[in-house]
């Protein structure tokens, strides 16, 4: 799956998301409305992460969507 179609369907996988990284809040969610930077920003932010091991992280959860 590529990200566009996360992108299009964001109401669908922002739940998967929310379970994946459960820090992250409903309505920061809803304002990344899709776009993969903001969503590696904020799991930087709430997990302390480095960006390339948060990149990782969504790909593999890419991968696995």
């Amino acid at each position: 799956m590529d990200w566009n179609q996360i992108k299009g369907n964001w109401k669908q996988f922002k739940g998967r998301a929310k379970r994946e990284w459960g820090k992250i809040s409903d309505d920061e969610l809803d304002q990344i409305e899709g776009r993969r930077e903001q969503l590696v920003g904020i799991i930087q932010e709430r997990y302390g992460k480095s960006r390339e091991e948060v990149e990782r992280e969504v790909d593999k959860w890419l991968d696995n969507a």
